[in-house]
């Protein structure tokens, strides 16, 4: 079952998203899980990750403001965005950490305007 991530839109410089992402309880249950993002012309890269127990981490680019965290309960995976920027404009996906191909899905467009 791929991992679907929402939540996007387009906001101006410094605002604020959350993003979502629904999966299965035994991805859940197994896995770190992380948000990944592709920007326009850009390679996909590695955001936020964070573990079982809510070890999180994060790129040096967003850390500080970006926040990444989970319900095992509920089986959502979250990413609070804050103080955006235009550079964070991109495709968000999330995924485990390290990725499996198969759970790629479509992802939520992220746009930050100046």
């Amino acid at each position: 079952v791929q991992l679907q991530a929402s939540g996007g839109g387009y906001v101006r410089a410094g605002g604020s998203l959350r993003l979502s992402c629904a999966g299965s309880r035994d991805t859940f249950r197994r896995y770190d899980l992380g948000w990944y993002r592709q920007g326009p012309g850009k390679q996909r890269e590695g955001v936020a990750e964070i573990s079982y127990n809510g070890v999180a981490n994060y790129r040096d680019s967003v850390r500080g403001r970006f926040t990444i965290s989970r319900d095992n309960a509920e089986n959502i995976l979250f990413l609070q965005m804050d103080d955006l920027r235009p550079e964070d404009t991109a495709i968000y996906y999330c995924n485990t950490r390290p990725p499996l191909p198969a759970l790629w899905g479509q992802g939520t467009q992220v746009t930050v305007s100046s």
